[in-house]
């Protein structure tokens, strides 16, 4: 059976290495590190489908290293450690340079298992390259990130899409005895999203047993689009819907929330991903109204990074219901908003002096913190002060939601402030 045209026409060098020239340019970064013979661990971050393993092997390759690599998805710590005792072998063996151990979708690495790999890159054992669709920041643990570089791939666009169809058009040992007619592309490069791999999938089953054949925007809707999956993690469908799964929420809609839920769901999307957006939704639409909404958004992240599929569906779908029914105010979302206006509009204005730090007896002399008034020295615990610089001293940036809770601040902030902040 012969291999897919994505693995068939796969590139073998940096020179034929399409898009990323910031990296694998003349000048980019990793061809001056193979340049040198220095190859640092690294996190390749970037979308699906655009070569970051294929980017691994030529690294390897062109650095004449032996080459090691793992799943995150059917790897654990032992397979991680056994590897890492036969590159510990290899070492030295064929080559001075000490092995590559590539790893992808590292970000699906528990903390125990990219723990394992800390001694392995720290003692120079292994030279760690690791593939992630995900933001490293947040996915890999620091102590690992602080021993990497972090290079970003950046999605193909419609001219490196275009070279690659034309590439596999005249070099592909099966395509290129075709007659193959790029007539209209736009509705191809659409319907693959800056996704190479499943550019190519799509092209190869366009072609077809096609001997002869003209590729147009209709061939393409006809054929593809009603059976390309309408969820894409990269493209236009993942941002769509996850904007209608928070607006459903914002809406108080817990039926179409759990609609837009199950579409994430089944479409393969991060769990940690949904349960981020919860907690922002949590936050932003609901905020004070119902501040227990942020306690159970920050429970639901915490317990499907321990959980995982499929069970993480339910306590997501606990999560999206709850905040669907709960009370909404962006009171304090729109309070923030407008002291980062006014911070902008009136620059750094001066901390007034009773509020000040005074920890040195030169501080305390020039009266910082003279006049401050311990609030608990008062009754109930308050005692009305000035707390903002005197320019815009009064200036309400809070407006309480209309709901009970923020309607019982709204009673609290008059009673204390009388008519200061106009409540």
């Amino acid at each position: 059976m012969n291999a897919p045209l994505a693995e068939r026409i796969r590139p073998k060098s940096l020179s034929d290495y399409i898009s990323q020239q910031h990296l694998v340019g003349e000048n980019g970064i990793l061809t001056n590190h193979i340049k040198q013979g220095i190859i640092p661990s690294l996190i390749l971050w970037g979308p699906p489908g655009i070569g970051k393993t294929t980017l691994a092997n030529i690294i390897a390759n062109e650095s004449k290293r032996p080459f090691y690599t793992l799943s995150a998805i059917s790897s654990g710590v032992k397979d991680v450690r056994e590897v890492i005792e036969k590159a510990k072998k290899s070492n030295g063996l064929f080559t001075q340079k000490n092995p590559i151990l590539f790893i992808d979708e590292i970000h699906r690495f528990s903390k125990s298992q990219q723990d394992s790999l800390l001694g392995a890159v720290e003692r120079g054992w292994v030279t760690l390259i690791g593939a992630t669709t995900e933001n490293p920041s947040f996915e890999v643990i620091p102590a690992l990130l602080s021993r990497c570089q972090v290079y970003i791939l950046n999605a193909f666009d419609k001219n490196d899409m275009i070279a690659l169809l034309n590439r596999a058009i005249n070099e592909d040992e099966i395509l290129s005895n075709k007659e193959i007619n790029l007539k209209e592309t736009d509705a191809l490069l659409q319907v693959c999203g800056g996704d190479a791999r499943k550019l190519l999938n799509i092209f190869e089953l366009l072609v077809g047993a096609e001997e002869t054949i003209e590729i147009t925007n209709d061939l393409v809707l006809q054929k593809i689009q009603k059976n390309t999956a309408r969820y894409d993690k990269t493209g236009e469908q993942h941002y769509d819907i996850v904007s209608a799964f928070i607006k459903s929420i914002r809406g108080s809609d817990p039926n179409a929330a759990v609609y837009w839920l199950a579409r994430m769901i089944e479409g393969g999307e991060d769990v940690k991903f949904i349960a981020r957006r919860l907690l922002i939704s949590a936050s932003e639409d609901i905020g004070n109204a119902n501040p227990t909404a942020l306690i159970l958004a920050n429970n639901t992240f915490q317990a499907v990074s321990v959980i995982g599929y499929p069970e993480s569906r339910i306590i997501l779908s606990q999560c999206a219901v709850y905040l669907a029914n709960s009370p909404k105010s962006n009171a304090s979302y729109l309070a923030i908003g407008n002291a980062q206006s006014l911070v902008k509009n009136t620059g750094d204005l001066s901390v007034p002096l009773h509020l000040r730090n005074a920890p040195t007896k030169l501080m305390k002399d020039l009266n910082y913190g003279a006049e401050y008034k311990y609030s608990h020295d008062y009754a109930n615990n308050f005692v009305e002060q000035e707390f903002l610089p005197e320019e815009i001293s009064g200036t309400k940036l809070y407006e309480p939601g209309n709901n009970n809770r923020e309607n019982a601040f709204r009673d609290v902030m008059k009673n204390r402030w009388k008519n200061k902040y106009n409540y």
